[in-house]
This record gives structure tokens, sequence and C-alpha cells, in this order.
């Protein structure tokens, strides 16, 4: 199938952007939440979606790894046509979305949720020394569940889980939400390390400026549109007339 080839195509350096979306519209029954967006994600780079809570950024994010088919418009990988590919096809492909909140495994151990990872052939030694390696502190909470760390460690095992299947595209949604600044910008270092990994992705964010610092391309989304794409710093400086709503 043409989709499964786009993670090996990035890997021969194929010119067609990672992710593109063109005048998507998208929704929840017969409402739409997006009207038209422009989003292009390079290989290599970290695109921050940024914008007040009921912008359409999660929706967006959904639709994009296939939990929502599109009313019009289209989303493309590697310049093919992705519209109405199954989630569990796009994530084989290379596609990870970690939703807003704790993406773990509750009453599993720390082991026991990176083990959820290994049956479709990852050697769960390999997963394990990575996700201690990028978070010692996971090491130490091994055989703890996961359901009694604290928000910022269940955030970074929610993280190893993701790496862990070496995706092509990591999608965050609200990775600090709920969480003191101090672990959002521990969080946030780490992101970035991936990013110098070359890993491609797009981050979600409501507030903004925990997130501006690792990446290379901002967007403003209000009312399910693109206001503006650019610099994260020329964005920064147009962030508080979008949150009021000023055009």
């Amino acid at each position: 199938m043409a989709i499964q080839t786009f993670v090996h195509e990035q890997q021969i350096g194929v010119e067609q952007p990672l992710l593109e979306i063109v005048n998507l519209h998208a929704g929840y029954g017969i409402i739409d939440v997006l009207h038209g967006v422009d989003l292009t994600v390079e290989r290599g780079q970290v695109f921050a979606l940024l914008g007040p809570n009921g912008a359409g950024k999660s929706t967006t994010l959904k639709t994009a790894c296939g939990q929502i088919v599109p009313t019009s418009g289209s989303i493309l990988m590697s310049g093919k046509e992705m519209n109405g590919t199954p989630p569990d096809v796009l994530s084989r492909a290379g596609v990870c979305l970690i939703p807003e909140g704790h993406s773990v495994f509750p009453n599993l151990t720390v082991e026991e949720n990176l083990r959820m990872n290994t049956y479709s052939g990852t050697n769960f030694d390999e997963v394990r020394e990575r996700a201690y390696t990028q978070f010692p502190q996971l090491k130490e909470r091994s055989k703890q569940r996961a359901g009694t760390l604290s928000g910022g460690e269940q955030q970074m095992l929610a993280l190893s889980r993701a790496i862990s299947t070496d995706p092509a595209l990591l999608m965050l949604d609200e990775l600090s939400i709920g969480l003191a600044p101090i672990i959002v910008e521990e969080l946030y270092e780490q992101v970035g390390q991936l990013a110098k990994s070359g890993l491609s992705i797009l981050i979600v964010e409501q507030f903004a400026q925990s997130v501006l610092g690792v990446a290379d391309v901002a967007a403003i989304m209000l009312h399910g549109k693109i206001l503006k794409t650019g610099d994260p710093e020329n964005i920064a400086e147009e962030l508080t007339s979008a949150y009021l709503g000023i055009q």
C-alpha cells in the first residue's frame, strides 16, 4: 500500500513536505470546526500551532492522524493523499499522536507500559534503554504503577512510549496542560533534543511561551483558521492580539 512507504521515503530524502494540509474543512457531525486550514511541516521541523482554547488546534491533529475524516480539503504525507486512511494504518506508517492528558496505562507499571510498545516486534531492551536514557527519573520508577506517577512523569512516560515506535511524525497535544512551569520547561528541553535528532514534530499548545523556544515555525489559529504562519519570534509578538480575538 502506497501510504506505508512514506517513512522509507523520508529516509532517502524525497523532497515533498512530510505533512501538508491544504484547505482543510473538518469537524464533528454536520458542524465544521476547521474552515480552510493550510499547514505544512517540513522534514526535521518543529511546527508550533498556537491559539486559545476552542481554536481548532486539537481537531487539526485528530484529522491529521485519521481520527476525523475531513469534510473537504487534503491531507498529504510525502505527497500522498491520506484522506480517510484509518488511524492504525497511519500509526504503522509512522504517525504518532500523544493526545491531551496523560497517554499511559495507569494500572500498569512503567516497565509494563514500555513493554506494550514491543508487540509489533520492537526489542524491549532497546525500548527500555532509550526511555531510561532520555528520562532517568523513569528508571527509578520502573516498578511503580503509571497512575501514581506525577503529571510530569506521566508525560515523560508517554513521550518514551511514543519515541520507542521510531515515528516519522510526532504530534503533541497540549503537553504542558496541568503541569508546573519548571516541569514544562524540562519536557520541552527533551522535545528539543528529539527535534535535533531529526524527528519532525507538530505541537499544539495554548500556552505559547513554553514551546516557542524549540519551534522552527509557528502559526496562530483562531476560529478554525490559520491567521498567520512565520518565525516564532514574530508570531510571539502577535499572540496577545490573537488571544483577545483582535484581527
